[in-house]
């Protein structure tokens, strides 16, 4: 069964990889991908609202899609809500198999829905002012892929 979280308040990336890797000694290879805010672009905050009903269900659905494609020993998704500040993590998605390509298949599969087919809406904060960011093209095309 996947480990699904909405993280309303900051997490620890490596405490969270430790103890999925400590949780799934079978597995041949972990591979994770963590999404954090950039620095840069005069960005100073960024907020990502969800919509309760539908995310963390959403969410599970994904992941147990994903268990289905691949033969994973485990899989860890973790996604932010609320403000953060350019450093923090906003995604962190792990999956554990006995062989890397279908951890690799997985987050990758996992990222690209959460990217651009998921139950966020996302807005910068630059020089005071919020402005709402859509998914870019080369994000939607991603999903052509599976």
């Amino acid at each position: 069964m996947p480990e699904v979280r909405l993280a309303l308040a900051p997490f620890d990336p490596a405490a969270e990889l430790t103890a999925f890797g400590a949780a799934h000694d079978e597995a041949g290879g972990i591979v994770s991908f963590l999404g954090k805010v950039r620095a840069g672009d005069a960005v100073d905050a960024l907020e990502l609202r969800h919509f309760a009903p539908l995310t963390l269900p959403g969410m599970q659905a994904l992941a147990a899609q994903a268990e289905s494609r691949w033969n994973l020993a485990g899989l860890l998704v973790v996604h932010r809500s609320g403000v953060m500040v350019p450093g923090d993590p906003i995604v962190l998605v792990a999956a554990a198999a006995r062989h890397r390509r279908d951890a690799f298949a997985a987050t990758d599969f996992v990222m690209d829905h959460l990217k651009s087919d998921s139950w966020f809406w996302k807005r910068e904060r630059s020089g005071g002012e919020w402005r709402w960011i859509e998914p870019r093209e080369q994000d939607h095309a991603d999903l052509t892929r599976w």
